[in-house]
């Protein structure tokens, strides 16, 4: 009789054990290494998964910012340069995947042959980081900060700058106003790009961001297999491009879930030090949760 008294006690413990949180809310940026996740949603991968997603857009980093800071949302796609100045600042946020981005540079047409260049972008960004690291040792090159997009291809159209540095499709979309449209390999054959998860979505909910990357990879594999769908999701998602851009926009190889390495991780963090005038006291770890991966 005792004994059986164990095994029903046993049984109502597990019976009342809390159910895993498997419900995610992700920000999205308006650029083409959102497709894995936009095609993920499209075609049920998450909730194949058991996974409640919602996936929401935004256009511009102080909104996302915001967000990721109130726990309005889980995760974000963002990029390292501000993880680590989150982080730096002590909130915890950390890269759980680097995404595919693509950041192809406009500029009004003879800018290529000057020697001292005036490019627009924004300060503490990976437009910043990779005008740095492309054109640094080509041009002499005055750095006007723009935040805002359209007011940033603006000043191109109109002359006021030489060059700025887009994430694509806003490149495309620059394109179709007369700039022409440079692209640059990543020299080190890493994109700053990543997706972070708060600390508390990954200490709350760390099934569901487990699952998240598995779906995001089932995802990536059926579009490397497959151009077409990524410029079809991407066009679908983002109402304000215009259709002449869609076999216009420069598509990356996308990778599965996977981290840069700690070397490129530290060039990164020491640049953002320098832009920011001061030593960051961050370290590539602290930047990167590698947990959720394969």
């Amino acid at each position: 009789m005792g004994i059986l008294l164990v095994v029903i006690a046993a049984g109502c413990s597990r019976g009342n054990a809390p159910a895993k949180d498997l419900s995610l809310k992700v920000g999205l940026m308006p650029a083409v290494d959102a497709a894995p996740m936009l095609l993920a949603d499209k075609k049920g991968y998450f909730k194949e998964l058991g996974l409640d997603v919602e996936l929401e857009m935004f256009n511009n980093g102080q909104d996302r910012q915001s967000a990721l800071q109130t726990d309005a949302i889980d995760g974000a796609m963002t990029d390292l340069i501000a993880v680590a100045a989150n982080v730096d600042s002590g909130f915890d946020l950390k890269a759980t995947t680097m995404t595919n981005g693509v950041f192809p540079v406009l500029m009004k047409e003879g800018s290529e042959e000057k020697e001292k260049v005036k490019i627009g972008m924004m300060e503490v960004s990976v437009t910043n980081f990779l005008i740095d690291q492309w054109l640094g040792g080509k041009y002499e090159i005055e750095k006007v900060y723009i935040n805002e997009i359209p007011t940033r291809l603006a000043a191109i159209v109109n002359g006021e700058l030489d060059m700025g540095s887009f994430p694509e499709p806003f490149a495309s979309m620059g394109a179709l106003q007369g700039l022409k449209k440079k692209s640059y390999e990543y020299a080190d054959g890493w994109c700053p790009d990543v997706l972070a998860f708060t600390g508390k979505a990954r200490k709350e909910k760390a099934e569901a961001v487990r699952l998240f990357h598995q779906a995001y990879d089932k995802a990536v594999k059926e579009l490397n297999g497959n151009e077409q769908e990524a410029r079809d999701v991407l066009m679908e998602s983002m109402t304000n491009l215009k259709p002449e851009i869609k076999d216009d926009m420069i598509l990356p190889e996308f990778t599965p879930a996977q981290l840069q390495e700690k070397e490129y991780i530290q060039e990164i963090i020491d640049w953002t030090g320098n832009v920011l005038n001061k030593e960051l006291k961050v370290t590539a770890d602290d930047l990167v949760d590698p947990g959720f991966l394969k």
